[in-house]
């Protein structure tokens, strides 16, 4: 038996145990809109916590993929692409899909992060499943992939004051005085896919869950 032969009936019986191999792959998506015009949106959170992800790893969006700006490096042995869809919001599953069925990616190993108004301004909640609750680019998500069993990351924005309009309120841009607020969210964002990466989406859920930064 070759070397590579043996090796690779060591990494098939420790995947059969349930044992990681460092050889999975991983994918995160951030859902927003392509564009500068949109880029500092309530809409955009998702596209800028990958920015803050790459930017910690110094790694930049260079490749252009299925419908999709792509960050390809590895990550503690495992293949990590991080993904803004460039499609527009409501179309983001066709990106995500296409790249999910191409790089064979388990869907357990997929985490998609976006806005959501139902949470107050700074809160995290990490879920393994779920509908889109009126989110129209999880709900395009949903759609491609055919299920809604996936990790997903929803980042609270808070709703629109008074009778603003919802649609128009994600479009526009955070406040100057929620910068603070902001940062300390994209930081713990940041925090928690590293957790999902090392430790699995039980273990993040139970550390950030709670998490609310006012």
């Amino acid at each position: 038996m070759t070397k590579t032969n043996a090796l690779n009936e060591i990494f098939s019986f420790l995947k059969r145990d349930g044992l990681k191999t460092g050889l999975d792959s991983f994918l995160i998506a951030g859902l927003g809109n392509p564009g500068e015009e949109y880029e500092n949106n309530r809409h955009n959170i998702g596209f800028m916590v990958l920015n803050r992800f790459a930017t910690k790893y110094g790694e930049v969006f260079s490749k252009y993929e299925k419908q999709a700006l792509i960050a390809k490096f590895h990550f503690n042995n495992n293949r990590l692409l991080l993904v803004k869809p460039q499609t527009f919001m409501n179309r983001s599953g066709k990106a995500i899909g296409g790249l999910v069925r191409y790089y064979k990616i388990p869907l357990d190993n997929l985490m998609v992060v976006y806005d959501d108004i139902d949470l107050p301004f700074g809160a995290i909640r990490i879920r393994p499943s779920g509908g889109a609750g009126g989110h129209k680019g999880l709900d395009s998500v949903i759609n491609q992939l055919g299920t809604d069993i996936f990790p997903r990351m929803r980042l609270g924005i808070g709703r629109p004051p008074g009778i603003q309009n919802a649609a128009s309120y994600v479009l526009k841009d955070f406040l100057h005085s929620e910068s603070d607020i902001l940062e300390i969210l994209l930081e713990k964002s940041y925090d928690a896919i590293m957790v999902f990466l090392q430790h699995g989406i039980e273990t993040a859920m139970n550390k950030y869950n709670s998490t609310t930064v006012v």
